[in-house]
């Protein structure tokens, strides 16, 4: 796992540093670091100072040797389980990096547009929520999947302000696909409604919890995942009404960005109950669009 510097309201980056952590992945026979970076950087940690600028992670890590600070047994700790020889130029990205990625359908660093530690697709300059919500719908790069065994299954795009006065914000489609789907504004407030619309159901005799395990299927898709893929067959059906559907869910989400942008701007100031609802509301108009 690595983690970009968060993004404030205007698209500048609120932090100096882009840690990177080797993270348990599938296929791989290394385990991950348990520590938080509250408490210390663990050994398998590093950073990368990125002082200005825009950086995008895909799939791997991408710190290589342009390490700016690490963990004092980092390279102690590759020698030791043999992942590294100690000679040469030590890479944490090619010493740490998923086993077999190719095995499991994960694509190597270097293979999308800006998937290695380089610039994101999208214009130098100001960086804003709707930019990465484009990006996370960018097919041609691949990084929106929708074939039929790796498919895209949700997304997110938040923004963290840097002024502590006000809230952080995070988008979610809960759906598949982005391209087709609306991205929700989320606050995390006191007296928080749930959205049950977008919560798995629960199983009785769930087959993850009996022994042996997974011996039958369940439909585990929530109520929005599956009035979501209702319109997407529609959509595929017939395409004039599919067309004036996208175009109303595009509306729906440009209001949430409105109200958003508004809130970050100081031009408004929701109550502390609107801002607990917030994410529910945007569900349940979604879903009023599904009928």
């Amino acid at each position: 796992m690595e983690v970009n510097r968060p993004v404030d309201a205007a698209g500048r980056a609120a932090g100096p540093l882009r840690a990177g952590r080797a993270g348990s992945q599938p296929g791989s026979r290394r385990p991950s670091a348990s520590r938080s970076l509250r408490q210390g950087f663990p050994r398998a940690r590093c950073a990368l100072s990125v002082p200005e600028g825009s950086r995008n992670i895909s799939n791997q890590l991408s710190i290589g040797t342009d390490i700016t600070a690490e963990h004092a047994g980092l390279r102690q700790r590759a020698r030791s389980q043999g992942w590294w020889s100690g000679a040469g130029e030590f890479s944490f990205a090619e010493v740490f990096s998923l086993i077999g990625a190719a095995e499991v359908g994960a694509e190597l660093p270097g293979t999308r547009p800006g998937g290695d530690g380089g610039s994101p697709p999208c214009p130098p300059g100001r960086v804003t929520a709707e930019t990465f919500m484009a990006i996370l719908r960018d097919k041609a790069s691949g990084i929106c999947v929708d074939s039929e065994g790796f498919r895209t299954a949700g997304s997110m795009v938040s923004v963290l302000p840097q002024d502590p006065a006000l809230p952080c914000v995070h988008f979610f489609t809960a759906t598949p696909d982005p391209s087709r789907s609306v991205f929700k504004p989320f606050v995390f407030a006191a007296g928080l409604k749930p959205a049950p619309q977008v919560r798995s159901p629960s199983f009785a005799d769930d087959p993850a919890k009996k022994i042996p395990r997974f011996q039958s299927r369940v439909d585990r898709r929530h109520e929005l995942y599956r009035r979501h893929q209702a319109a997407l067959e529609l959509m595929e059906r017939d395409p004039e009404q599919g067309e004036k559907l996208q175009q109303t869910l595009r509306d729906l989400e440009r209001q949430g960005l409105e109200a958003v942008n508004a809130l970050l701007a100081g031009t408004v100031a929701p109550s502390p109950e609107e801002l607990a609802e917030l994410f529910f509301d945007c569900v349940d108009a979604e879903m009023k669009f599904y009928k």
